[in-house]
C-alpha cells in the first residue's frame, strides 16, 4: 500500500490557508477543503475549458482560476484532521485527474482520511468502469461527483468528447451517473453544469430537470476563460442570464415547478418561471438561489470569479443591496 500512496497532493489556495499550510488573506473562508490528486504530467482527458487538459498550455497548478499548490500528503491530512476537530471545516472534496493509477491513489487517500477522521468525503472523478464506483462507496466515500459539464450532447462532443480528442461519450457519462445513483443512492450523486459554453437557457434547465428526476444533484458553474486553454478567448456568460438560470434551477430542485411549466422566448431564453411573481419575490429575498450549489456545506469561494466580482456563485449570505440588485437585474418588482 505504501508504494501506491501518493506522497504529494494539491490543495486549493483557500483550503491551504485554513489548513495552516500557507498564509494568505481570505475574503471568505471555504467550508469544504478541496484537494486534487497529484500527477507529474497532465490529465489524460482534453476538456477544452480546463487548464489540466493534456493539450493545455496553462500553468500546471491551476484548476479553473484557482491555484492548487502541492504539499506532502501526510502533512495535509494531519492538518485536515485538526481543522475538522476544531469545526473549521465541514467536508473534504477530492478532485481527481485522469491518469492510469488515479483510483489506486484515491483508495489510499480516502482510507487514510477515514482512519484518522470521520469528516464527510466527496470525490469528483471520472470512473473508468462501474467497479471504480463500487470501490469508492465501499471505502466510505460519502458522495460522488461525475461532471458532465456540457448541457447538450453536441456541446459535450465539442468540448469534452471526440471533437477535442477527449475520451468521453455522452451516453457513457449518463450511464455512469445512473449507476452511481444505484450504488450511492438518490441525492448522493452530483454532476457539474458549466453555463457559457454555447448552450441556451432552455438547454440548461431541461437537463437540470432530467438530473432532478434521476435523483442527481446538479451544481452550476459559470464558464471561466483561462489562458492556455482552447477556450481562452470565450467570454463569461451574461450575469443576467446566469441569475435567471440560478433562480429557475432552485425552483426545479425544490420541486416548486417543473421545466415543462416554464416558458421560453424565440431565443430559448426564460420568459416565465411558471410561478406567481409574489412567490418568486419571496424566494429571491432569501438570496438562497444565488449561493454556490453543489454538495452540502460547500461554498467554493471565488472558483468562477474574482472577489471584486461580479459574483456568479455567492460563497456567503447576500446583503440587502445585492438582493435588490438581483431583483432589478431579473426585472422583479421591489
Amino acid at each position: 500500500m505504501e508504494q501506491d500512496f501518493p506522497k504529494k497532493i494539491r490543495v486549493s489556495i483557500g483550503s491551504a490557508a485554513i489548513l495552516n499550510l500557507l498564509t494568505c488573506k481570505l475574503d471568505v473562508s471555504p467550508t469544504t477543503v478541496h484537494l486534487m490528486t497529484y500527477y507529474s504530467s497532465r490529465c489524460t482527458a482534453n476538456c477544452s475549458f480546463c487548464p489540466q487538459a493534456k493539450n493545455s498550455n496553462s500553468k500546471s497548478f491551476l484548476l479553473s482560476r484557482i491555484s492548487w499548490p502541492e504539499f506532502p500528503t501526510h502533512k495535509v491530512l494531519v492538518n485536515l484532521k485538526k481543522a475538522y476537530l476544531e469545526q473549521i471545516l465541514q467536508r473534504v472534496c477530492i478532485q481527481a485527474l485522469n491518469y492510469p493509477n488515479v483510483f489506486t491513489h484515491l483508495d489510499s487517500i480516502v482510507r487514510l482520511i477515514k482512519s484518522i477522521s470521520d469528516i464527510p468525503i466527496s470525490v469528483s472523478c471520472q470512473p473508468q468502469n462501474n467497479e471504480n464506483i463500487h470501490q469508492l462507496a465501499n471505502i466510505g466515500v460519502d458522495r460522488i461527483g461525475i461532471p458532465i459539464d456540457a448541457a447538450t450532447k453536441t456541446l459535450f462532443k465539442d468540448v469534452k468528447g471526440e471533437k477535442v480528442d477527449g475520451p468521453y461519450e455522452w451516453e457513457n457519462q449518463f450511464s455512469k451517473l445512473i449507476t452511481a445513483v444505484k450504488i450511492f443512492g438518490k441525492g448522493k450523486v452530483s454532476t457539474h453544469l458549466i453555463v457559457g459554453l454555447g448552450e441556451s437557457e432552455k438547454d440548461v434547465l431541461s437537463i437540470v430537470q432530467t438530473f432532478f428526476d434521476l435523483g442527481i444533484l446538479s451544481a452550476l458553474f459559470a464558464f471561466t476563460p483561462i489562458r492556455g486553454t482552447q477556450l481562452e478567448h470565450r467570454s463569461q456568460p451574461s450575469i443576467k442570464s446566469y441569475r435567471r438560470i440560478q433562480l429557475a434551477k432552485y425552483l426545479i430542485d425544490y420541486g416548486l415547478i417543473r421545466f415543462e411549466e416554464m416558458s421560453f422566448n424565440d431565443n430559448n431564453q426564460l420568459s416565465d418561471y411558471g410561478i406567481k411573481k409574489l412567490i418568486i419575490n419571496k424566494i429571491v429575498e432569501t438570496g438562497n438561489p444565488f449561493l454556490t450549489s453543489g454538495c452540502p456545506n460547500c461554498n467554493r469561494p471565488f472558483y468562477n470569479e474574482k472577489p471584486s466580482g461580479p459574483l456568479y456563485n455567492f460563497p456567503r449570505l447576500l446583503n440587502p443591496f445585492e438582493i435588490a440588485e438581483i431583483k432589478q437585474l431579473i426585472e422583479l418588482e421591489k
